[in-house]
This record gives structure tokens, sequence and C-alpha cells, in this order.
């Protein structure tokens, strides 16, 4: 009932863990991949291996969290090498995902060339959008330069890539960043990475949250909800047909999960709620998700994927 499409591939669930969360070490991964999850994504790797921000950096609230992590992963190599062997390891499963992210342009041409030339052979995210590195722009607020990078590399990378986006707001915008990834053959865009440069004050205290930049940072979970619907919505209506649609960006419950596929998402990934509730949520989002389909009627995701009704009188 549950099974995806997204491209070539299949998947028993549209579950995955988002980037960031649960995937930091080789033990978090191995814990994604024996879960009821139907797929999972590496840490965003850098380059080098980074410490990220100093703590505290990420914080639990009432709705949701805030976090500026900065980038914080044990490198390139440290991911690369897991993820080759593990591919050894399931070669007739449908691939896993591996997220890279850079602190410049050059960086990034680096991390996708290397992987270009690996036996990696998996689905990749190039991270356009990590709103929590002081002093680090969000690149893809930035349409061109958006569109220089990736026509750099679609000059060498022939494996399969998606982008993870930040949450735009205005309709001219979504207009033009799909102009620009329209023009490219992505696999996906995953939308959306954490709305960047929140803040959250401590009743208690009358102080900030988090310690890096003095108290900004990234808002996850049911807050951006709403936030990250509209950009499902927008992306689906806007990208060509071929270009699949990651949502991301408050699912706590099955019917979360059921508004971003009837957005027009295909796979759907669990950030803040997953790091509050472990692995085993994969099992619970499994089931509401079933009854709701079973309730409507629905066999299967495709019978309503993209399907959100508008009001006409």
């Amino acid at each position: 009932m549950l099974t995806t499409n997204f491209g070539p591939y299949t998947y028993q669930n549209p579950f995955m863990n988002a980037s960031g969360v649960h995937c930091m070490t080789i033990e978090e991964m191995e814990e994604l991949a024996d879960s009821q999850a139907g797929s999972f994504v590496t840490k965003s790797a850098t380059v080098a291996p980074r410490e990220g921000n100093p703590e505290p950096r990420y914080i639990d609230l009432a709705l949701g969290s805030i976090n500026s992590m900065g980038l914080p992963n044990r490198g390139l190599d440290y991911y690369l090498d897991y993820a080759i062997k593990k591919q050894a390891e399931m070669p007739h499963a449908s691939p896993f995902f591996f997220s890279v992210a850079a602190m410049n342009v050059e960086e990034n041409i680096t991390l996708l060339k290397k992987i270009q030339s690996s036996a990696f052979e998996g689905i990749t995210e190039l991270n356009l959008s990590c709103p929590n590195v002081p002093g680090k722009p969000q690149v893809a607020y930035d349409f061109e330069l958006t569109a220089s990078i990736l026509k750099n590399v679609f000059s060498f990378f022939t494996k399969p890539l998606g982008v993870k986006l930040p949450p735009y707001f205005d309709l001219a915008h979504f207009d033009q960043m799909a102009d620009i990834l329209n023009q490219f053959p992505l696999m996906y865009v995953n939308s959306v990475n954490s709305v960047g440069n929140a803040l959250f004050i401590d009743p208690d205290t009358d102080t900030v949250v988090i310690k890096p930049k003095d108290g900004f940072g990234g808002l996850g979970g049911a807050y951006i909800k709403p936030t990250a619907l509209a950009n499902v919505r927008a992306f689906y209506t806007r990208l060509k047909p071929e270009i699949n649609i990651i949502g991301t960006g408050g699912i706590l419950t099955g019917q979360d999960a059921y508004e971003h596929l009837l957005c027009g998402a295909s796979m759907l990934q669990v950030g803040t709620q997953l790091h509050k509730e472990g692995p085993a949520i994969f099992a619970r989002l499994n089931q509401e998700l079933s009854a709701i389909m079973k309730a409507k009627g629905y066999q299967h995701i495709d019978d309503f994927r993209g399907k959100l009704q508008s009001i006409t009188d």
C-alpha cells in the first residue's frame, strides 16, 4: 500500500530521515537502515570534518525545534567509505541518499567530483540551503549563483542528483527558481530546509536558547508545516514532471505525511520529530498513513499524490 515511485526506483514506503538528524555516525545510519523507514540519507558531508557551532546549538520546542548546528560532520571520506560498503551489502535494493554541503562554490565542485569518480552509485543530494553557518549566506537565495553552480556541476556529474532548497515566500521566487531548475537533469528537489534565522526566547531567563549567532537559528517542526506544504505544492506545479519532490518540514503524524503527498511529494523526510522519538517513529508513521489511506479508499500513494483540490466556486 505504501510503496512509492521515485524516479526509476521503488521504495517500500516514502519515509526517511532529514539529513542532519540521526545520521552523524555509522551506528546511527545503521539504525535507520534497520528501521521501518523506506530509505535514509547521510549527514551532509563537507570536504573535511567539522565540529560545528558551539553548544547549546539545538533545542526542542513545544511545536518544533530551533538549531544552529553549523554542519558538524565526520567529513566526506567517512561517509563515502560507509556508503560504498553499504551499497555492496544491498546490491538489489533501491539506493539510499548521500548528502553533501560546502562552504563555497569550489568545495561543491570538489565534493561532487570525488563522488563522480567513486564507486558510489546511489543518489546524491547537494545541500544549497544550510542557514546556520555564521558568515555564509544560503546559496539557493542567489538565483544567478545557483544557476552557475548547476551548470558547472552538470558539465561533469552524471549520477542521480537532487538539491535541497530553503523555503521561499514569494510566488515570483517560486517561478524564478523553477525556471532555473527546469534547465537541468535533476532527479529531485528537497523542499524545505529549516526556516532560517528564527529567534526563541526563554521566558524564565529572558535569554535566547541557543548560543551561536546570538540565538538566531533554523526553525523546524510543526511551526513550519504550512510553509513546507506551500513550497512542495509550488514546485510540484512548476517543475517538469521528471523532477521529483521530497517533502520536508513539520511531519509529526500520518496526517502530516498525507498532506505532503497530496501536495505532490513522492518521498518524505522527518527531522525534528525523529530527533524527539528516534527511529521507532517510522513504524508509527507507516501505520498512521496506512490507516488514513484505508479510510479514504486509496490502495496506492499514486491514487492521491499531487491531487490537492482548489476552491473553484
